[in-house]
Order: C-alpha cells, then sequence, then structure tokens
C-alpha cells in the first residue's frame, strides 16, 4: 500500500501534524507500506479557483501545472489520508480548495454525455482524521458528526467514487485528550492496510 497523507495546518509544532507523523509512523510500522506526506501550508499550495480553472472545468483549457502535479502524486497513491483541524464546523479552507482545485473533471470524474457521472478514483480508499475541540456529545448535539458525512464522504468523495474506510473525529480538550490523539493516529495508520478493499 502507497499512502498520501494530506495535512492542512500553518504549525508544524501543532497536533495535527503530530498525529500526521503518528499515522506515517504507524502506515511505515508494517511491511510493504509506504507514505509521502503533503503539508499544503508549508508547500505553499494556492487553495484559490481561478479562471484557469474554470476554464479547464470548461473543457476549455490545460489542467494548471500545480494541479497536474498534484493529481500524478495522488496517482502514485492507491490510500489518501486527510489529517486537518475542524474549522467553524469544517475542514479549512486551504483543504478545502486543494479539493476544490485538485478533484477535477476529467480526472475525479467525468460527466457524460447523457447526464450521467462516471467516477473514476474507485482504485483510492480514502480515511479522514479531523481534530476539534469539542466533545463528542457537542458533535453529535449539533449534527457535525451527520454533516462530515453528508459534504465529505458523500458529497465529494461518493461523486468520485473513492471509497471512504474510516473517519475518526479525534477530539481533545487536555493533555491526556492529546495523547490519546497521538496513540489513535498510530493505530490508524498501522490498520490502513486491513481498511483497503480488495481488488
Amino acid at each position: 500500500m502507497q499512502a498520501l497523507i494530506v495535512t492542512s495546518h500553518p504549525a508544524a509544532e501543532s497536533l495535527t501534524q503530530a498525529v500526521a507523523r503518528q499515522i506515517e509512523a504507524g502506515i511505515r510500522s508494517v511491511p510493504g507500506q509506504a507514505a509521502e506526506r503533503a503539508d499544503l501550508a508549508a508547500e505553499g499550495f494556492d487553495p484559490r479557483y481561478t479562471a484557469a480553472d474554470h476554464a479547464q472545468f470548461q473543457r476549455r483549457g490545460p489542467t494548471p501545472d500545480d494541479v497536474r502535479a498534484e493529481q500524478r502524486r495522488l496517482d502514485r497513491a492507491d490510500m489518501l489520508v486527510l489529517v486537518y483541524p475542524v474549522y467553524w464546523w469544517a475542514m479549512p479552507g486551504l483543504m478545502k480548495g486543494w479539493i476544490d482545485r485538485v478533484f477535477t473533471q476529467g480526472w475525479a470524474y467525468d460527466e457524460k454525455p447523457d447526464g450521467g457521472i462516471e467516477k473514476r478514483l474507485g482504485r483510492l480508499s480514502v480515511q479522514l482524521v479531523a481534530l476539534g475541540g469539542a466533545d463528542q456529545g457537542t458533535y453529535a448535539r449539533h449534527g457535525y458528526d451527520t454533516a462530515m458525512r453528508a459534504q465529505i464522504e458523500h458529497g465529494i468523495f461518493g461523486y468520485c467514487g473513492a471509497p471512504v474506510v474510516g473517519a475518526d473525529f479525534l477530539l481533545h480538550t487536555d493533555a491526556a485528550g492529546r495523547e490519546q490523539a497521538l496513540k489513535r493516529g498510530f493505530a490508524i495508520g498501522a490498520g490502513l492496510q486491513q481498511a483497503v478493499p480488495a481488488t
């Protein structure tokens, strides 16, 4: 298994980045598994959906070079792991912009002449890891856990045919919670091989 771990947090010392490193360590602890990390903030990925992106969507222009580079990185992987903090009950704008720009028509999906959708990412499994400061009761009471499944699992990856094999909320409110998040990160990484659907 080749995993691509994508993070969106500007601080290298953040819990988000620490959990991503633990997930990578867990992946690498299993023989035959490999991982690559994409730190969108450190790499300076531009999340702005521009006229060039829109022209590509309308099949009137080429795929921008930075988008093509990200697609090539995803083409090397059979597992995508998104690790992100919850900002205003959603993923950060940087990560959403990465999805908006990279998961393009013609690569992630294709619209057929009859109006149907060809889902083109069935080969790419997805693990979601969201870090938040509220407790599970708050997430359930306000419906964010359900909204995540509708917006991200179904709305993005279901549309492209990429199966979501896991969606974890790592909710930390104190030092013990942070330690649990790090342990869970390692366990997620170590268990991903078993989560990949058989082909």
